[in-house]
């Protein structure tokens, strides 16, 4: 038997739940945040926000990552081939970078990169998502995406648009979910029209946005 497992399975209504963990702590993941709107497997978005000033400083210095395929409208479909790529590219890239600050690997706070052999959260997801472009998937499926962790702390992670809902590949978990049964507060995200530019996942998205514009832990 393979040893991993697609999370997902179509239930009525096109609704789709995680299957990853037991009953009881779903149930606790989908009180944590905006209760109102997590019953949906896809995110709703509340208008463009300030980039993180880390992706920004990438962007202009590996612009080839942050272009446009054209096809902004497109989600992948939700094929057991397409599910299991995704699980692969989490797993692989979790197992293969090392966890560790962009202090102690470059001497400064934030700095987003594609890693080598080390690397913090948002170099997990850019890793990710360049492994699952070079499988075929498009851009504008593919979105760097920042929440608060469960210790309200500053953390990336990558969101896989798909015709069944969005799924979070983290570097916390070797399993797939979909954006709803983690236990993360979102805050915002890639565009899927434009890589450059960033929305916000939070209605009260101004002061939060402003805090983790770099990724960081308040401290």
């Amino acid at each position: 038997m393979q040893s991993f497992r697609i999370q997902a399975i179509v239930l009525m209504g096109g609704a789709l739940l995680a299957t990853g963990v037991g009953a009881q702590e779903l149930s606790a993941f989908r009180v944590l945040d905006h209760t109102e709107v997590r019953g949906t497997a896809f995110m709703r978005t509340y208008g463009h926000v300030q980039p993180p000033y880390g992706f920004v400083r990438f962007c202009e210095t590996t612009p080839s990552e942050c272009g446009t395929d054209h096809l902004p409208e497109k989600r992948m479909q939700a094929t057991p081939l397409r599910l299991r790529e995704l699980v692969e590219v989490n797993r692989n890239v979790n197992q293969a970078i090392a966890p560790a600050t962009d202090l102690e690997i470059y001497g400064i706070k934030e700095y987003w990169t594609l890693p080598t052999t080390r690397g913090d959260c948002e170099d997990y997801a850019l890793q990710k998502r360049r492994g699952l472009i070079d499988k075929g998937w498009p851009v504008g499926s593919l979105l760097l995406t920042v929440v608060r962790d469960e210790k309200g702390e500053g953390h990336a992670v990558l969101t896989a648009r798909t015709s069944q809902g969005d799924f979070i590949l983290d570097n916390k978990h070797e399993e797939i979910r979909l954006w709803y049964t983690t236990p993360y507060r979102y805050v915002m995200r890639q565009s899927y029209i434009n890589p450059r530019i960033w929305v916000a996942l939070d209605e009260q998205r101004s002061p939060m946005a402003t805090a983790l514009s770099g990724v960081k832990n308040d401290e």
